[in-house]
């Protein structure tokens, strides 16, 4: 990769193109996740706030942002809280040790009520592929198969041109 963003983002979206689609039903389990650097705004952000992953229930709804609480309890945030083009103006204190510590306290006010999210079929540039619809924000989660316990995930915001790319790796079904 390069220093380019928009180089970055070009390699890995061909990369991303060139993987499996999947349909929703493959995704239904705890999947654990983590950043690809690609020159997006929200790169490291979520891993310095103790992002877990996602968790896609049998009825095809998920639990969209799922952090880690402590060694054994994972915690569904609700996105809504998260004005995703606030959040990416203030990525660059998301990656700040203050802005860990300041998280870490918002927890029970910011924890969703149920599930966040939908998964469904999309189609993106590349053909039909899961994805995953979030109910009160302007972004769709496309996944396409790694290998089989592991899927990339691409963050497309409605009216942006970066993409912000994720792995998830299956933890259990």
């Amino acid at each position: 990769m390069t220093d380019n963003p928009r180089a970055d983002q070009a390699s890995i979206l061909s990369w991303f193109h060139s993987l499996a689609p999947m349909h929703p039903s493959e995704l239904i389990g705890l999947w654990q996740g983590e950043g690809m650097a690609s020159g997006h705004p929200l790169d490291g952000v979520l891993e310095n706030l103790g992002w877990f992953g996602k968790r896609f229930h049998p009825d095809l709804r998920a639990d969209a942002l799922l952090f880690q609480l402590g060694p054994q309890r994972l915690v569904a945030l609700e996105p809504a809280y998260f004005p995703i083009r606030t959040a990416v103006r203030l990525a660059p204190f998301g990656r700040t040790s203050v802005a860990r510590n300041w998280f870490s306290y918002l927890y029970k006010i910011l924890r969703a009520k149920g599930t966040t999210a939908a998964l469904e079929t999309h189609e993106d540039e590349a053909g039909p592929t899961a994805a995953m619809a979030y109910d009160r924000q302007p972004i769709v989660d496309h996944f396409r198969r790694i290998d089989e316990t592991t899927v990339a995930g691409m963050m497309v915001v409605s009216g942006e041109q970066l993409r912000y790319f994720f792995r998830l790796r299956m933890v259990s079904p």
